[in-house]
């Protein structure tokens, strides 16, 4: 059990925590969410004992095991399948201690080195570590590449993978979904719902919270406050909770103004000084209830577009890419004034290099891009930094972005709206106040640069709005406010994004990128998401591809791969001869070849056979022991060394279980190609 008890931390001059508590259960899965500067990363580094606190308990089980994602970028030319493989602690010391012993030549030594490798389950790491990466949107080719050739999204994720490697009794991941695309999201969200240890999660995606977690830890004015459920289910109690406290403060304001008058009627006669006197100590008191704002902290509006020209574009026969390569081909779409697209696909298929290509920032290699008279487009880069320079402030390039626009003559722009109190006025509905308008961008944070970005793209007036990835650095109440005026913009949505709540919100269709091509999707995103992880299991099982919601196309479906590598290695002898004979054969012939058919078909798949009949006897003996544990620990009244022991063997349990029935449906799989090819 994690138990914390009346802590205090300062960072500088702020305190970040003040007289903060609350526990954590083995097994227990919980959300931690709070507007930006809460205090929510500092609590992660006092629980990874990365901080101390100034005051107050932190009690993590001495034995557990915390994995958490580091936030460096690595620098390392190890192949991407090894740079994860280092994440698992056990493995790395076992491989360590056999490195020793063989080094010392001591046997006994190197016998308890290989005890230690066979517990950290050395013979399967690659693979599960492999596994991870693909999972995470790595292709098979890049499973050995050298860390160095990613860019920095990708070694991102090889950093979320390495955590994940860790056979964790403790999982701290702190925005784990900001570089992955959907797919991968889908993924990692099943992952984590199958993961057994205890897991702490910042994020800002409402639907991966309410997906994974069942826990709601709130920090807020250096408190954390406890929640019993997900996400959704802590806004309606603290909608409740804020409620009440809005109901007792103006009970309160009533009883204060009720002694106010009292004080200010009698405290100058004689006859009631007393008890004016004794109202006045009673007023001071008196506790002051702070005033609840409900509703969220930042709040803006697209303006209205000058035109809306119909349609917006008109893509025929577009190549999209990079210099002569290119990675999208052949887009035939159209898109019409007041439409809401959301682009779907994975990571690589080519989702910004569309958008780019429509927002002009790359040429299109082939084809023709039409726009309409008067479009205006106003473009959200999936990295700020590509719209913004380092050195530049709020206020400068505001006032760049005004006088260009007078010099283009842009509609609806008047004298006043560049003046440079205007454009502070106007700064200042970003919250971007005061001297924070001559600070330089390189020195705001992420959710400040998305801000900014969203502030210079309201201010040109746009028809057209091509959102890349913009909530990434956005906290959960920037995102309401996003999704209000995208609702109530009256132009065109065009959105690449991860967050299924701004998606569901905002977009009435979807674009699917994929296979070299912009596909339409016949579905919303619950359908995407199912056929997402039927796409994954027949992946594994080696099967054929589910077909696409909508699709209409002749299918292409991958052969399976079982059923391909038998082919290639030919049918069995028995099968082939079966197969060849002549239609004059005689039946008793038939049936000795049918027989020996069967027994060499027996004789092959045996070895298969006595795989499999051993792994179902192990499940079985993992579910009992599962089923066991479980029952100890609900039981109480353990010691807490045997509640993180127990908290741990169900975490191996649940590793275990999920590589042998992985091996299951390969072996499995292998049976029935068998039999397929023997006829």
């Amino acid at each position: 059990m994690i138990t914390v008890r009346n802590v205090t931390l300062r960072r500088g001059v702020n305190v970040v925590l003040e007289g903060a508590g609350f526990t954590l259960n083995p097994g227990e899965k919980a959300g931690l969410v709070g507007h930006n500067g809460a205090g929510k990363s500092s609590l992660f580094a006092l629980l990874a004992g990365r901080l101390q606190s100034d005051q107050g308990d932190i009690a993590v089980p001495p034995r557990w095991q915390i994995g958490e994602v580091a936030q460096d970028m690595p620098e390392t030319g190890d192949g991407a399948t090894q740079f994860v493989l280092q994440g698992d602690a056990p493995l790395v010391r076992a491989q360590a201690l056999l490195a020793a012993a063989e080094a010392s030549d001591d046997g006994h030594a190197i016998a308890e080195a290989h005890v230690a490798l066979d517990e950290a389950g050395a013979f399967d790491a690659p693979s599960r570590a492999q596994a991870l990466l693909l999972g995470l949107g790595f292709k098979a080719a890049e499973l050995d590449a050298p860390v160095n050739s990613f860019s920095g999204g990708w070694r991102m994720r090889l950093q979320l993978a390495r955590a994940l490697m860790c056979p964790a009794d403790l999982l701290l991941l702190d925005e784990p979904t900001n570089h992955l695309d959907l797919d991968a999201l889908v993924w990692l969200e099943n992952w984590l719902q199958r993961f057994a240890g205890t897991l702490l999660v910042i994020s800002h995606d409402r639907e991966f919270l309410d997906a994974v977690t069942r826990v709601t830890l709130h920090v807020d004015q250096g408190q954390v406050t406890r929640y019993a459920g997900n996400y959704t289910a802590f806004e309606l109690m603290r909608a409740e909770r804020l409620s009440q406290a809005a109901s007792a403060y103006t009970r309160q304001r009533e009883r204060i103004a009720h002694l106010q008058r009292f004080i200010d009627r009698f405290k100058a006669k004689a006859t009631k000084a007393k008890q004016a006197q004794s109202r006045v100590k009673a007023l001071a008191r008196m506790e002051k209830l702070a005033p609840v704002l409900t509703a969220s902290d930042f709040q803006f509006e697209f303006r209205e577009p000058a035109s809306l020209p119909n349609p917006m574009l008109v893509l025929r026969d577009v190549v999209c890419g990079y210099g002569d390569v290119p990675v999208v081909r052949q887009v035939n779409r159209t898109v019409l004034a007041g439409q809401r697209i959301g682009i779907l696909g994975a990571n690589g298929q080519g989702k910004s290099t569309l958008v780019k290509t429509i927002a002009r920032t790359l040429p299109a290699l082939a084809g023709t891009v039409t726009e309409g008279k008067g479009l205006a487009i106003g473009y959200f880069a999936q990295q700020e930094m590509d719209l913004l320079h380092a050195d530049d402030t709020p206020l400068q390039l505001m006032t760049r972005q005004a006088r260009e626009a007078a010099q283009s003559g842009q509609a609806g722009l008047s004298g006043e709206d560049t003046r440079e109190q205007a454009l502070r006025n106007f700064l200042g509905q970003f919250r971007f106040d005061g001297e924070m308008v001559k600070r330089p961008v390189g020195t705001l944070s992420g959710g400040e640069r998305a801000r900014l970005v969203l502030a210079t793209i309201v201010w040109q007036r746009p028809n057209l709005l091509l959102l890349d990835e913009p909530t990434n650095h956005l906290d959960l109440t920037t995102r309401e406010a996003l999704s209000i005026a995208l609702n109530e913009f009256d132009g065109t949505v065009l959105l690449v994004s991860h967050d299924r709540a701004l998606l569901r919100e905002v977009c009435d269709e979807f674009w699917l990128v994929t296979r070299g091509g912009v596909e339409p999707f016949d579905g919303d995103l619950d359908d995407y998401q199912r056929w997402l992880l039927e796409l994954s299991r027949a992946t594994v099982r080696g099967v054929e591809a589910p077909v696409r919601p909508g699709a209409v196309e002749a299918k292409t479906e991958p052969v399976p791969r079982s059923s391909s590598s038998a082919g290639a290695r030919g049918a069995s002898p028995p099968a082939a001869a079966a197969t060849a004979a002549p239609s004059s054969a005689s039946p008793r012939d038939d049936r000795k070849a049918k027989g020996q058919a069967r027994a060499k078909l027996a004789e092959n798949t045996r070895p298969l056979r006595t795989e499999l009949a051993q792994i179902d006897k192990r499940l079985e003996a993992l579910t009992a022991e599962r089923s066991a544990t479980e029952a100890a620990l609900s039981g109480g009244d353990l010691p807490s060394a045997e509640i993180a022991d127990h908290g741990r063997r169900l975490n191996h349990i649940a590793a275990e279980t999920a590589m042998l029935e992985e091996r299951w449906l390969e072996l499995q799989q292998q049976l029935e190609s068998l039999k397929a090819a023997a006829g």
